[in-house]
């Protein structure tokens, strides 16, 4: 196999294929685990703690599976993500719609929820029952906040995972080539979900929302990760979505995908265009972010 697929954010050939067919076929005994930790060993990947990416390693392995490139062995235990989304906590029951001004919302807190955090599994709640797109499980580094009222009322959730992998618009506003991508790509962040929960209703609270988030994820993700990050993005499908809040929140728009999945090497697959806003962090972000 020539051709180079991208799963995980990792570029894979034909050797990196065999690799693994190989360790699978000398090592029977093996289970996923000790498969995806001596992938990490031989392919030294870690994040910026040091820290293998052994989730990660995992879930590559999977998707490699899905698309028929490779046979795993077979489970030894139960998925723990697969009892994580049988856990969902109950869907709180909307009693009246919260409307009127932002100022009668205020103070608002914003909290970084953690695998140990008491909401985690009422954010998954929301995300899972009133976003469009719904929520399972999230890989590799991420941050997730959960915005309640002054009376301590959930009223928006937003997740920020992995950044697209490849994006021809932002990659020329950040002036990349293939390996200043593939090197700063872990410095960049996608708002991969936002919701302001149905029942609320107050103008101007999502784009104060992600001003708030905003002005703290960069040490918010330092304190978690150990790097900073210097740029935020998200994709919105225009044909649901004007994206009136990331404009007032002050994103800049850099015009619209192509309407392809980010493994449509020969363009086959049609998903809906997005537009593609972008946030810096700081002044010098371009400068940051073509870092050898």
């Amino acid at each position: 196999m020539s051709d180079v697929i991208v799963v995980q954010g990792r570029e894979l050939d034909g050797a990196a294929l065999s690799l693994i067919r190989g360790l699978l076929a000398e090592h029977p005994e093996w289970g996923r685990s000790r498969l995806s930790q001596e992938l990490c060993r031989r392919w030294d990947w870690r994040n910026a703690r040091g820290h293998w990416k052994d989730m990660a390693a995992r879930t590559l392995l999977l998707k490699l599976e899905r698309r028929g490139l490779l046979q795993l062995p077979q489970r030894r235990s139960p998925s723990p993500n697969g009892n994580r989304n049988r856990r969902l906590a109950p869907v709180p029951a909307v009693s009246e719609p919260i409307d009127g001004a932002l100022c009668d919302l205020q103070p608002l807190s914003l909290s970084v929820l953690t695998p140990q955090s008491v909401d985690l599994c009422l954010f998954n709640a929301l995300l899972a029952h009133y976003h469009y797109l719904g929520h399972r499980n999230t890989v590799g580094e991420n941050l997730r906040y959960l915005v309640r009222d002054r009376r301590g009322r959930p009223v928006a959730c937003a997740l920020f995972g992995s950044a697209a992998w490849k994006c021809a618009a932002r990659d020329a506003f950040l002036g990349w080539d293939c390996a200043t991508r593939e090197h700063n790509l872990q410095r960049l962040t996608n708002n991969t979900r936002f919701l302001v929960l149905p029942w609320v209703r107050v103008p101007h609270l999502a784009s104060h929302v992600l001003a708030r988030i905003a002005r703290r994820i960069r040490r918010d993700w330092q304190a978690k990760y150990g790097h900073p990050i210097d740029l935020l993005e998200t994709f919105v499908d225009r044909s649901r979505f004007r994206g009136t809040c990331y404009r007032a929140a002050n994103w800049i728009g850099l015009g619209q995908t192509k309407g392809r999945t980010r493994q449509d090497r020969y363009s086959t697959i049609c998903v809906p265009v997005k537009d593609i806003y972008v946030y810096p962090l700081h002044p010098n972000f371009r400068q940051a972010l073509t870092l050898p």
